[in-house]
């Protein structure tokens, strides 16, 4: 322990003095007249208002002074707003492309960001982009984190002179959070992009080598006397919804609401009663052949927008909630001879709640809370017709609590809490996490560390989990480099309401980067990263393997990237997952393998473009070996239509891999080869940036055949003959059709339409050739689904001034 505080104390010497930032400063003033927002800048306030000006290049350069493309931005503001008159000069504005794209969406667009900190603590900004084409877009940024889910309801104009383009912004304070006593200076940066050179500006300059972009902002000054407005808002929806399946029809409606409240200037509720989630888009599903769960992406909106606080040590993970029931494949197994069931795939949420938001004293606070219904399959006897009713998932509570407290502009100390109680005598799970993440004086150099408890109620018993987790390293300049290691032991479990893929293990674990940041040669900037892992079964405590990698990426100056990764993991390793078994007694001893893979990606500012990646592996001593390959063209016809095609090929052969457990525990590991052949399409037609068709498609297809001899799984890690056969062979295919359109008719409603239909099929006929395969997935009924609903976003303050 001494010398681990030791280390500590030599570690933060590295600095004794703050870091000497440069901050620009400009002055706004009030005004009487509320501006017309439509880009012209033509009222008399903006002749006079202070101007922010003298840009510096953020990249592909480092600190260089604006040429003869300047930038010159004025503000003002009145009681209910702050403005941004931003000037973004051109010599040839003809040239400016203008890609029509929907919200949050850039394209092929030069845009100015407003990046705003009315507490001015150098950690959380709000940031306002407008396109050349109009297009919006908003992110909440919390170190360095943008979250472009979260959505605010703000003005913006743009225009295209002889000389300039030209924004107009108007950014009510009911999209930003400040205390009426906050009157001091509010930070403030301002980006510009340039797409034709490939040039970003700032107007405050930016260390690219840092970990903390938002430290480096300027400032505004002369904002006073102005009130926190009341933020209240309620977005209610109505839904209609056709289904129909093998012959069968259903049609749905719903009705619910969505409710923001601003509790405090630092606090805000978000709520969404009897939420309708049937327009969420399909999931990226795959065969997983694999000992760990597929991880899906959140696309449900409550649970991606403004929540931040709730990522904090990686504890939650929303797709928990309102998932497949826990009880569905129990369920399935209880189907008799003559009998069928209704079996929900799903499980309907009542209600949520977050409750998100930061003191004056930099402590962050989040709560978030679920209900979900209680979900009974049903079994129908066909011959009696009586119904067996057995609950798949109870009622339950989902819980999460955060505190956060920053210090030292880029430093934390976080407490999180997860809770899952679930009604009756069904598991209930709690867990609980304390991080940190402390940088010195500099940001230079970081402490960084997580310990967490998991705690399982079940059948009477609690079962108690642990995982701890230390590094320390440098993070900023060109060369960066972390250290550290992990412990977790074999009840460590988050899964109720969390995501974690293995347990029991020890690791230990180095990594060293070299980057540059300003262009050198034929490259705009490029990095080489090398790493190693050492990792141990922590019970019993007993040798893995070892790792290594490494990847380069680059981008050049004609804007084309490129990059190389490798791996390997050497011999005599032992897989304590692969063999499925709960108690860690048996592994599958592993030979060397090593993966190689390298992409390439053109310039997406010329009309055509395309993405390139490929690559192999092998195992040393075994035949096993495979191939892969990715092709992504895509085009773009004009600056309101364009497609893409995507198609990923993978070839794997003779892969010794987990086949199934036989009743007399005996496991049985297979020889077998897999593909996969991903086609996808997507395409986007805009009529305008607040309207647009988008249409998605992706077939996937998975067939896995075995090599008729299997193979036993033997007590030293290695194969065994045996006499076990069966057809383990699978064919999977996936097909997902989705086209919409989304209309925003006005500030923050919106009207969506969407046609799907989607096939799913998985057999053993791995031998079929992809025309066969297509046929063969076509016997399958197709369920198709159309669905119209229409969000009306209605705001306090603006309602107040029409009564």
């Amino acid at each position: 322990m001494r010398n681990l505080v030791s280390l500590i104390i030599i570690f933060f010497t590295f600095s004794l003095h703050a870091q000497d930032i440069k901050k620009k400063s400009v002055r706004t003033t009030r005004i009487q007249l509320v501006p017309n927002i439509d880009g012209k800048l033509d009222e008399s306030f903006w002749l006079g208002a202070d101007q922010a000006k003298d840009f510096v290049m953020f990249k592909p350069g480092d600190g260089d002074p604006e040429t003869d493309k300047k930038t010159v931005v004025k503000i003002v503001y009145d009681d209910e707003a702050i403005y941004f008159g931003a000037i973004m000069y051109d010599t040839n504005p003809s040239s400016i492309p203008t890609q029509e794209t929907t919200r949050d969406n850039i394209g092929n667009a030069d845009f100015l960001l407003i990046s705003i900190n009315p507490n001015n603590d150098g950690q959380n900004d709000t940031e306002f982009l407008v396109t050349s084409a109009g297009t919006q877009g908003d992110a909440k940024v919390s170190s360095n984190n943008e979250d472009w889910s979260w959505n605010a309801v703000w003005e913006s104009a743009v225009q295209i002179n002889d000389d300039s383009w030209v924004v107009e912004m108007k950014i009510p304070y009911s999209a930003l959070r400040f205390s009426n006593t906050n009157m001091k200076a509010w930070g403030l940066n301002i980006h510009r992009r340039i797409q034709s050179t490939n040039e970003q500006f700032v107007w405050n300059y930016i260390d690219k080598s840092s970990s903390l972009f938002t430290q480096f902002a300027g400032e505004i000054s002369g904002i006073s006397n102005i009130t926190p407005p009341v933020r209240l808002s309620v977005s209610p929806y109505a839904s209609v919804t056709s289904t129909s399946f093998d012959g069968e029809n259903d049609l749905a409606y719903s009705v619910g609401m969505d409710l923001k409240y601003g509790i405090n200037e630092s606090f805000t509720l978000d709520a969404t009663l009897i939420p309708d989630f049937g327009q969420t888009a399909f999931d990226d599903v795959v065969l997983n052949l694999g000992p760990f769960e597929q991880r899906y992406s959140e696309q449900r909106s409550f649970f991606t927008e403004g929540t931040e606080l709730f990522g904090k040590g990686r504890l939650f993970y929303s797709r928990r909630i309102g998932n497949t029931p826990t009880g569905y494949n129990d369920a399935e197994n209880l189907v008799g001879e003559n009998e069928t069931i209704d079996n929900p795939t799903k499980v309907d949420m009542l209600n949520a709640i977050k409750i998100s938001g930061r003191t004056k004293e930099n402590l962050g606070i989040g709560v978030f809370n679920a209900i979900t219904e209680k979900t009974y399959a049903r079994i129908t006897d066909m011959d009696t017709k009586e119904v067996r009713k057995i609950v798949t998932e109870p009622f339950t509570n989902y819980n999460v609590l955060v505190l956060d407290q920053q210090f030292n502009k880029t430093s934390s100390v976080t407490l999180v809490n997860t809770n899952v109680t679930r009604d009756g005598h069904f598991r209930d799970a709690n867990v609980t996490g304390l991080l940190f993440n402390i940088l010195n004086k500099k940001n230079t150099h970081f402490i960084d560390g997580s310990f967490k408890l998991s705690n399982i109620r079940e059948n009477g018993k609690t079962s108690t989990g642990f995982y701890g987790d230390f590094s320390l390293g440098k993070s900023s300049g060109n060369h960066q480099y972390e250290l550290g290691l992990s412990k977790v032991n074999d009840k460590y479990d988050i899964n109720d309401l969390g995501y974690y893929r293995q347990n029991n293990y020890k690791r230990f674990y180095g990594r060293y980067t070299y980057r540059i940041f300003n262009p050198k040669g034929k490259y705009d900037n490029y990095g080489l990263n090398v790493w190693a892992n050492l990792n141990y079964l922590d019970q019993p405590n007993t040798y893995t393997y070892t790792s290594i990698g490494g990847n380069f990426w680059g981008n050049t100056t004609k804007r084309n990237n490129i990059g190389l990764s490798a791996y390997i993991k050497l011999s005599n390793s032992k897989d304590f997952y692969e063999p499925r078994t709960e108690d860690f007694t048996r592994y599958f001893k592993e030979n060397l393998l090593g993966r190689l893979n390298v992409w390439f990606s053109s310039d997406y500012r010329k009309k055509f473009a395309i993405d390139v990646s490929a690559g192999g592996l092998f195992r040393a001593e075994t035949n096993e070996n495979g191939y892969w390959f990715g092709l992504t063209p895509r085009y773009r016809f004009n600056d309101k239509f364009q497609v893409r095609y995507g198609i990923d090929f993978e070839n794997v052969f003779n892969s010794k891999s987990y086949a199934t457990t036989l009743d007399n525990g005996n496991i049985i590991f297979g020889t077998r080869d897999s593909k996969n052949v991903v086609n996808n399409i997507s395409a986007g037609y805009n009529f305008s940036v607040k309207s647009g068709l988008n249409l998605t498609f992706r077939h996937y297809w998975s067939p896995v055949s075995y090599e008729k001899n299997f193979l036993l799984l033997n007590d030293k890690g290695g194969l065994d003959a045996t006499t076990y056969q069966d057809n383990l062979d699978i064919n999977y295919n996936i097909w997902n059709f989705d086209l919409s359109y989304s209309w925003e008719f006005a500030p923050g409603s919106q009207l969506t339409a969407i046609y799907r239909n989607s096939l799913f099929k998985s057999d053993d006929l791995a031998d079929l050739k992809f025309g066969n395969n297509i046929k063969n997935l076509f016997d399958e009924p197709m369920t198709n689904m159309v669905s119209i609903k229409c969000i009306y976003y209605l705001d306090y303050n603006n309602v107040k001034n029409w009564l």
